[in-house]
C-alpha cells in the first residue's frame, strides 16, 4: 500500500511541476516578467544551471550525483522504516518528488526551469519542485525534532 501511495502522489506532484515548466516555456519569454498576483507574485522564466540562488553554476554531474544519493536515501528510508508518522511520510514524498522534478530538467535540458518570483520580498526565483524540496526538508526537520 505504501508503494502505491508514494508512486501516485509523487507522480502527481512531478507532473504538476513539469506541466508548470512547460506552460512557462510556452507562455513567457526567457527573462520576461509577467505579473500574476500584483504585489505578491510574478512569473519569470529563467534557466538555472546552478543550485538554489544560482550557486554552483554548471556543475551538472555534481547535482545528478547528489540527487541520486538524496532521493535514493529518502526512498530507502521510506520503505525500511515501519510506522512512519504522517508528517515524516509527507516530507519524504515531497523530497523525492522535488528531487525527481528538477532531475528531469537537468537530464533533459542541462538546467532547471525556474519561474516563481515573490514580489513582496527579495528572494530567489524558484519552481514547484524547489517548493516541494523546501517544504519537505522543513517537515522532516520538524518531525525529527518532535521525535527527540
Amino acid at each position: 500500500m505504501r508503494i502505491i501511495k508514494l508512486t501516485v502522489i509523487s507522480l502527481l506532484l512531478i507532473a504538476l511541476d513539469q506541466l508548470s515548466k512547460l506552460w512557462i516555456i510556452s507562455h513567457v519569454n526567457l527573462g520576461e516578467v509577467q505579473t500574476f498576483l500584483p504585489g505578491i507574485l510574478s512569473l519569470t522564466y529563467l534557466q538555472n544551471s546552478g543550485a538554489a540562488f544560482s550557486i554552483l553554476q554548471n556543475q551538472q554531474w555534481f547535482f545528478a550525483a547528489m540527487t541520486v544519493l538524496v532521493v535514493g536515501a529518502a526512498i530507502i528510508y521510506f520503505f525500511k522504516t515501519k510506522n512512519l508518522a504522517l508528517g515524516k511520510e509527507l516530507a519524504l514524498i515531497l523530497i523525492i518528488s522535488g528531487g525527481i522534478g528538477n532531475f528531469i530538467d537537468r537530464l533533459r535540458l542541462g538546467y532547471v526551469i525556474d519561474m516563481i518570483h515573490l514580489d513582496f520580498m527579495n528572494f530567489a526565483i524558484f519552481n514547484l519542485a524547489d517548493s516541494y524540496l523546501s517544504v519537505g526538508v522543513l517537515l522532516l526537520m520538524i518531525s525529527l525534532w518532535k521525535e527527540e
